[in-house]
């Protein structure tokens, strides 16, 4: 798997394609840097998955029970409008109309890691995403999720 760290802007063009910064290009092995996975995020947001990282959670799909109808509906959602994208001659990747549109993004975009992917935000979205959450509710939740160490339990 490779792991992911890091938060840039980025604009989008008139057809929807962005330059991927450096700062991910670099944490990319050579032979990832061409290829990828776009689909809907869990949020209002698409995720951009490295082609060893799509292959890793796709053969997690392949495990699963597909006559369980939870399973199915999962995978329709999950898979709803995934694309693979390369970049262009000129290094821009195109986010495809039916996935921009479902983000509402028009131009400023935010790329943040998220371990084993790339979320991309519209960066108004993203902004008022942490103006409405204070560090106290923060602080709240990191406690939730991480306080349950060997102490804790």
């Amino acid at each position: 798997m490779i792991k992911l760290l890091g938060e840039y802007e980025a604009t989008l063009d008139t057809k929807g394609r962005f330059l991927l910064p450096v700062g991910f290009k670099k944490q990319l092995p050579d032979t990832e840097n061409l290829r990828f996975v776009i689909n809907r995020g869990f949020g209002s947001n698409l995720s951009l998955y490295p082609m060893a990282n799509w292959d890793e959670l796709f053969d997690e799909f392949s495990k699963l029970n597909q006559f369980d109808s939870k399973v199915r509906a999962f995978l329709d959602q999950f898979l709803n409008g995934a694309t693979p994208i390369e970049p262009d001659n000129a290094g821009r990747l195109l986010i495809p109309p039916n996935l921009k549109n479902h983000i509402g993004v028009e131009k400023d975009i935010v790329l943040v890691a998220k371990i084993n992917r790339i979320e991309i935000w519209d960066s108004k979205k993203y902004k008022q995403l942490f103006e409405s959450f204070s560090q106290e509710a923060f602080s709240m939740l990191a406690q939730e999720v991480m306080g349950k160490g060997a102490n804790n339990q």
